[in-house]
């Protein structure tokens, strides 16, 4: 039933575009690039609201230690993001064969 209805609607939809696998990788590359631009940027602001919550504390070791643990998670986390974005390049260059080139010029590999 379900099926039936979904194939009626897909049949009526006009023909488009087929989608390569330049358009693809170009797509896949935009979304790695913001997530990883964003999450550093989270992961800056949240030292940053770290060091001024320790400034603030005074002599409060609750805070204190509060002010510390979150200043420690953002360093973690801003070291993941990084780590997940060099995996992700060097996946990306290895698919693409461009990890294995020695010489590059204007996008061009030279010498393998």
């Amino acid at each position: 039933m379900i099926l039936s209805i979904f194939l009626t609607i897909l049949a009526q939809l006009p023909p488009g575009q087929p989608v390569t696998f330049k358009e693809l990788d170009y797509l896949i590359e935009r979304i790695a690039t913001f997530m990883v631009v964003t999450s550093v940027l989270l992961a800056v602001i949240y030292i940053v609201w770290g060091g001024i919550t320790y400034m603030a504390a005074g002599a409060e070791t609750t805070k204190v230690d509060e002010a510390k643990t979150r200043i420690k998670n953002g360093i973690i986390g801003a070291a993941v993001v990084l780590g997940v974005g060099v995996i992700i390049n060097t996946i990306v260059g290895i698919v693409t064969r461009d990890f294995f080139c020695q010489f590059q010029l204007l996008g061009i590999c030279i010498l393998k």
